[in-house]
């Protein structure tokens, strides 16, 4: 059994069992690869292998999305990935049209954060992270806009406010929102939660 191949990749319990098909109780054999930290289970029915197996492991950001799913990583590790804010985030943080759920594997939280069924398929974006691992990650400008939606207590009504919250709170340089894509950030108005602070920050980056 050749588990090294699969080592970039979070592993189904339906593809060790085609690996385990030569053995009479492979479910007795997954659970005894996990007590000898040959993998390791990151939940019911999805699993890794761990540094006994390869040195080659799956980025967190593909292990978010194959933990709970559907979902796309957003926010603040959206946020840090683009180069947007400056404070590198531990918490893998993602959304998804299911209820909200926090996650701990491998000392990791993976935190999911529930978003309109209509809104959250816009501003995906599919990204070789690396050269066997594809993720989906927001653009920069849906974790943005993410971020306003979720974050309690937000609701802009200025564009001075906007941006106070874009450079001070987040500290975005401003060089780096005029490089972000409105007209495509205003398709969205219509199924956006928050619209109006959405709108208002749509503006603000617009006027800089």
């Amino acid at each position: 059994m050749n588990l090294s191949k699969y080592s970039d990749q979070p592993i189904s319990t339906q593809v060790l069992l085609g690996l385990l098909k030569g053995y009479s109780r492979p479910y007795d054999k997954i659970m005894e690869m996990v007590n000898q930290g040959i993998i390791y289970q990151l939940r019911r029915g999805l699993y890794v292998t761990t540094s006994l197996v390869s040195t080659n492991a799956p980025e967190p950001f593909l292990i978010a999305n194959h933990l709970y799913g559907p979902s796309y990583v957003s926010l603040d590790s959206a946020l840090f990935y683009w180069g947007l804010i400056p404070e590198r985030v531990f918490e893998v943080s993602s959304v998804t049209p299911k209820v909200s759920k926090k996650i701990m594997a491998q000392n990791v939280v993976f935190s999911f954060t529930h978003l309109s069924e209509t809104y959250y398929p816009l501003g995906i974006k599919s990204f070789s992270q690396t050269e066997t691992q594809t993720i989906l990650i927001a653009s920069p400008e849906k974790a943005l806009c993410d971020k306003v939606i979720t974050t309690t207590g937000i609701n802009l009504r200025s564009k001075k406010q906007a941006l106070a919250f874009l450079v001070e709170d987040l500290r975005i340089e401003k060089d780096q929102l005029r490089e972000l894509d409105v007209r495509g950030m205003l398709k969205w108005l219509s199924v956006c939660p928050k619209s109006g602070s959405i709108k208002i920050l749509i503006e603000a980056i617009a006027a800089l």
